[in-house]
């Protein structure tokens, strides 16, 4: 059994979240810059076996695609033809910044360390990652 790697694209940078090897645990793997980010993908997968990717979704209040599905779709075209043998799906990441957030202020994270948008973007992938996990497993 391989992981489950969960990415939170941003334009900029993007949150990558990964599994334990029993898909059991979620955990904040790193930020990325976009750039980077298919190489290092790349890399990880040489190193590691990943059984799905997961791309955040992003979306309005009303369900419908938000104005950053136009970076998105791109990479998750992107993705599919780069990782062939390997499944990508996406999951609704309405609101998973104002958790990670709030999430590092229940941590007792300083306002300084709360203001690092890169430590909220890996943050913000580990929730997408823990929605997806949890959503599996109700099916």
């Amino acid at each position: 059994m391989g992981r489950i790697l969960a990415i939170d694209y941003g334009r900029k940078r993007c949150g990558v979240a990964v599994t334990d090897v029993m898909q059991i645990i979620a955990t904040g793997l790193q930020t990325v810059p976009t750039a980077e980010l298919m190489n290092f993908l790349k890399q990880y997968v040489q190193k590691e076996q990943v059984d799905t990717f997961v791309v955040g979704h992003a979306k309005q209040m009303d369900a419908t695609d938000s104005e950053s599905m136009q970076y998105i779709k791109p990479f998750v075209e992107k993705l599919k033809k780069e990782f062939t043998n390997t499944p990508v799906e996406m999951i609704d990441e309405r609101f998973t910044s104002k958790i990670a957030f709030q999430a590092m202020i229940d941590g007792g994270l300083k306002k300084k360390q709360r203001q690092d948008k890169a430590l909220i973007d890996t943050v913000s992938a580990t929730i997408i990652l823990q929605s997806y996990m949890e959503q599996k497993q109700r099916k």
